[in-house]
């Protein structure tokens, strides 16, 4: 992954100490991305997934992580990736092609890791190979100003879930998420449902999922410590979750979007029923990265991992604000946030080690995970943050961190010149 304390933004001068570059660092940047991924912990392993009536924190905190955490985290990626290739003073030249081979590096680490955690078995959809993607689909874009990538953005959030449903549904079939494996590789054909499925139908495809890296681009060109454009950052966060997540409501429920949704709704009946949901709750809980194309009016839902363009609108906004709330609040409590800003810093090496720690926990006693529901997820947080908090100031980068780093600095050395 890409790292803001990576990017030469500022030029220290010779003899500049560690601490002293510390200081150049968006330390909130490395917060709202924590926040990331401790809300996947939330998405993945979160008490509401090992018991349905967990109680109502439980589905706040579901609320919070289902969806918003990893639209979060790829957003990130893009302002990630602006850090890295000079922030508000993008970089030219052969700067530029050093930039862009580090980039294509990392991106290829990524996707071997992302598809390497797959095959391991581990019980979630790993986004790091469509990471990856958006990496690589980034390069062409690095020199395009704010104004024109958040313009591109928002054309693509409209435009692309239509284009995804309706290409879906003339090839037929549905599918329900998913990521991609070795094993994806094993023939011509495999592989070809692979590459669709990162591409359309995967649980994070990148077709519906770009504007939320374009977006994340556009703002990493701003200067991120001004407060005048944290505040304007707030409030454009704010302005797009209202116009999302309102504006599917207004279409369900005044333009008669729960009308057209009235045959699915009515199956789905008994089954809400039998779990103490209401129809549209049970509908709004079963998409895996894209709405099912069996009818139109899908498409007005604003629900997690549904691809809509009321949920990338909505979503983004979230992002928005949740980094910009997280750049003001690090400046006033930063020695008390930095366990948790180190959890960011190193978010690649968590993200793995909880991917791989998920194919142990889930193995245990469904019995007992159902009984203690909150145990396994404050237990993961706990340690990610205690691992972290200790790592960062004593050891500086993670260990997956160093290998990204060391990667592809050596390449864009020897291949650009």
């Amino acid at each position: 992954m890409a790292y803001p304390s990576e990017s030469p933004t500022v030029v220290l001068p010779r003899g500049v100490d560690a601490a002293q570059a510390g200081q150049t660092r968006l330390h909130g940047v490395d917060l709202a991305r924590a926040l990331a991924v401790l809300g996947m912990f939330v998405a993945h392993i979160g008490p509401l997934m090992l018991d349905p009536h967990a109680g109502t924190a439980a589905e706040v905190l579901a609320a919070f992580g289902n969806g918003h955490a990893s639209i979060l985290f790829a957003t990130l990626a893009g302002v990630s990736l602006a850090l890295l290739t000079g922030g508000s003073r993008p970089h030219e030249g052969l700067a530029l092609r050093r930039d862009r081979i580090r980039i294509a590096v990392r991106a290829a680490i990524l996707f071997v890791l992302g598809m390497a955690l797959t095959q391991l078995g581990t019980p979630i959809m790993v986004i790091l190979s469509y990471y990856a993607v958006y990496f690589v689909l980034a390069l062409p874009v690095l020199v395009l100003r704010p104004r024109v990538l958040l313009a591109s953005a928002g054309i693509w959030a409209v435009v692309a879930p239509l284009v995804s449903y309706f290409i879906r549904r003339s090839l037929g079939g549905e599918t329900a998420g998913g990521a991609l494996s070795f094993s994806d590789l094993a023939s011509l054909s495999d592989a070809g449902a692979g590459l669709l499925r990162l591409l359309l139908d995967g649980a994070y495809p990148v077709l519906t999922w770009m504007p939320f890296v374009l977006v994340g681009l556009a703002v990493g060109r701003l200067d991120l410590r001004s407060t005048a454009v944290r505040l304007r950052l707030l409030g454009s966060g704010i302005g797009l979750a209202v116009l999302g997540y309102g504006g599917s409501w207004l279409a369900l429920n005044v333009f008669g979007g729960i009308r057209a949704l009235a045959p699915i709704l009515d199956a789905l009946r008994p089954m809400a029923d039998q779990v103490g949901r209401t129809p549209l709750e049970l509908l709004r809980m079963v998409s895996f990265g894209t709405v099912p194309t069996s009818n139109p009016a899908l498409l007005l839902l604003d629900a997690p991992h549904s691809g809509t363009t009321f949920e990338i609108v909505g979503s983004t906004g979230f992002a928005l604000a949740a980094l910009a709330l997280c750049l003001m609040v690090v400046d006033r409590l930063r020695t008390v946030l930095a366990p948790l800003t180190a959890v960011g810093a190193l978010a690649l090496t968590v993200y793995t080690l909880q991917a791989v720690a998920l194919k142990f926990v889930m193995d245990a006693d469904p019995a007992f995970l159902t009984a203690h529901p909150w145990l396994p997820l404050t237990a993961l947080a706990l340690v990610s943050v205690l691992f972290c908090g200790l790592w960062r100031p004593l050891l500086g980068r993670g260990p997956l961190e160093r290998v990204l780093h060391w990667a592809s600095t050596r390449a864009s050395t020897a291949l650009a010149r």
